[in-house]
């Protein structure tokens, strides 16, 4: 059976294995990766879908970051990266990752989500293509995604994304 729980400090270790597996070589040189360089993860929203034997089967981050829009600088949260062991792909443990660090972001008093994703995946938990929304190059546009946590938190939000006050 495999327990989805917050991350903890004795996760980094394996947590970083497994992104490193995961994801091509090179990946901590990609633009979301500027945005978290010396800034603390949302904590509560950090998880790990752990097997009973303690190894992790998949893991997901989440950051802070600012938009620095024509009305002012607002909050979202950046959603990656998520990952899941390739042994246990396509089991849909990667969607409730997803699904529980939003239900968490909701709860915690996010209103926006931000990731840069392919929309035919991300769709289904009701991301869209954000308009005007500039992450750091090399960013495709087509795949600044964002979700609204609360009505119309996405209305008139365009910008560049910076980092967070660390």
């Amino acid at each position: 059976m495999t327990v989805i729980e917050q991350e903890t400090a004795a996760d980094h270790d394996a947590v970083e294995a497994l992104l490193d597996l995961c994801f091509a070589p090179g990946r901590e040189a990609l633009s979301s990766y500027r945005l978290r360089d010396g800034v603390a993860p949302v904590a509560a929203l950090c998880l790990v879908a752990r097997e009973e034997d303690g190894s992790l089967a998949g893991a997901i981050r989440n950051w802070p970051v600012r938009i620095l829009s024509p009305g002012g600088k607002k909050w979202a949260l950046l959603l990656g990266p998520v990952a899941v062991h390739p042994t246990r792909q396509g089991e849909g443990l990667g969607a409730a990752l997803i699904l529980r660090a939003l239900e968490g972001a909701r709860r915690d008093g996010w209103s926006r989500v931000l990731l840069v994703g392919d929309l035919p995946y991300y769709r289904r938990f009701g991301f869209r293509r954000l308009e005007g929304v500039e992450m750091p190059p090399p960013t495709n546009p087509d795949r600044i995604l964002g979700l609204a946590l609360r009505e119309g938190a996405w209305d008139g939000v365009t910008g560049r994304v910076v980092r967070a006050p660390g």
